[in-house]
């Protein structure tokens, strides 16, 4: 898809969700929400899912797609240099990313995208995957961002 229909979709799924979202709810519904939404309207979007920082643990959140892997080793992989470098992180071929951690072998490319609360410390991290090489850039890396300004979670009920 081309940077520009990447845009307008993406500027499409933002009013949509900016609807749903600004009803009241719990903030863990709330990112459930985001993940199927985005999973389902972008095709590309082989697993789409959150990470939550837990006690310095970096454990699986709402998700869509095949089984994720539950804890990240930390300081490895394209979730944890998103946290460490405070910054959205594009991988055109993960198997080229030094500590690539694979959940799942069909997995090719891949955007992880901070998601901070209102104070803007980074509390987790949206991580999407894509079957195909090189399929992230710019417009995916904008388009989440706005997406998860839209999230401003202070608390996320983690545990049950």
């Amino acid at each position: 898809m081309d940077f520009k229909r990447k845009e307008g979709r993406y500027n499409r799924i933002y009013d949509q969700l900016k609807t749903l979202l600004e009803k009241p709810g719990n903030n863990l519904s709330k990112l459930a929400t985001v993940t199927a939404v985005l999973h389902h309207k972008m095709e590309y979007f082989f697993w789409c899912g959150f990470y939550l920082l837990d006690d310095g643990e970096l454990i699986a959140g709402p998700y869509q797609g095949p089984v994720a892997c539950q804890l990240l080793a930390k300081n490895n992989g394209v979730c944890w240099a998103a946290i460490n470098e405070k910054k959205t992180i594009v991988v055109p071929d993960v198997h080229q990313f030094p500590g690539h951690i694979a959940c799942d072998s069909r997995s090719n490319s891949e955007i992880v995208v901070p998601l901070k609360n209102s104070k803007g410390e980074i509390i987790g991290v949206l991580d999407v995957d894509s079957k195909d090489l090189n399929s992230f850039d710019q417009a995916d890396a904008e388009g989440l961002e706005k997406i998860l300004s839209l999230l401003k979670p202070d608390s996320i009920a983690l545990k049950f």
